[in-house]
């Protein structure tokens, strides 16, 4: 007799193992309510980061539980990371298209950093799609209802749950203000970018802000430098931080169709002519 394998250790999420030989749960496209009961229960956030493959995960779009609180909270935040930039002088040494390169690309894990220092936490909400069945018996256009827009669908729920778990991260380690300050210049004079004209200078800045990170990591915990490799490790992974999940979640109600990125070269004041 065959011997069945567990659905964890074969890979496969639950929620797509339970209902494979369910005809109705085919043509239902896993939108049931009661499936999605089910689905939570089974598949929380720390097994569903897990489970790449499984494209229910995937689908699931979250907004914010108390935007009128969380939302003024997040700008707060972005204002206190622009004037960090704005006060910085060798930022502003550098040609403007150097400039433009370091915030479209940095802004994002700049931003869930100073959500780490700032201690904001956010609760959240699932969105419920129309299921497929409803679509039919309303005969509601699948075409029109993707038209829609991802804006109106929240933000994926596994980069909010990868978010939240940096945040968790960053707060079990207690970093205090000066290290904060230096994981700012580290991020914002990322290097990895080689289309800027002074990528030697940028890269300079970087290497000073990670070694004063060191000295003082190595000052203040007896020459414990094993931190500063898990903090070199914690930013690492902050680039990996989808931004379009940070502006739907945080900025969307806000700023409405408007750019983001429009924005903050403008507050920067190193919005070229051209955008």
């Amino acid at each position: 007799m065959a011997t069945e394998i567990p659905d964890e250790k074969s890979g496969k999420c639950q929620c797509e193992t339970r209902h494979t030989k369910s005809i109705l749960y085919q043509i239902l496209n896993r939108e049931d309510g009661s499936q999605a009961k089910w689905h939570q229960q089974y598949c929380g956030p720390h097994r569903s980061m897990g489970s790449k493959g499984c494209s229910c995960v995937h689908r699931r779009r979250v907004a914010l539980k108390t935007p009128e609180v969380t939302c003024r909270r997040a700008s707060e935040v972005l204002l206190k990371t622009l004037t960090f930039i704005r006060n910085l002088p060798s930022f502003y040494h550098l040609p403007w298209e150097d400039q433009l390169v370091l915030i479209q690309q940095n802004w994002g894990p700049l931003f869930v950093l100073g959500m780490a220092q700032e201690g904001v936490d956010f609760d959240l909400r699932e969105i419920s799609a129309p299921s497929l069945l409803k679509k039919i018996l309303l005969n509601q256009s699948l075409t029109a209802s993707n038209e829609l827009g991802s804006s109106s669908l929240g933000a994926p729920s596994a980069e909010v749950q990868k978010m939240k778990n940096l945040l968790w991260k960053f707060w079990d380690l207690d970093i205090s203000a000066k290290e904060y300050a230096y994981l700012k210049g580290i991020i914002l004079f990322n290097s990895g970018c080689h289309v800027l004209k002074c990528l030697p200078y940028v890269q300079t800045l970087q290497q000073e802000a990670q070694k004063a990170l060191m000295e003082f990591i190595s000052m203040m915990f007896n020459r414990n430098l094993g931190r500063f490799a898990w903090i070199l490790q914690l930013i690492a992974s902050l680039q990996d931080i989808d931004t379009d999940a940070i502006e739907e979640l945080f900025f969307r109600p806000v700023l409405g169709e408007a750019t983001l990125n429009v924005l903050l070269l403008e507050t920067l004041y190193i919005k070229p002519d051209w955008l």
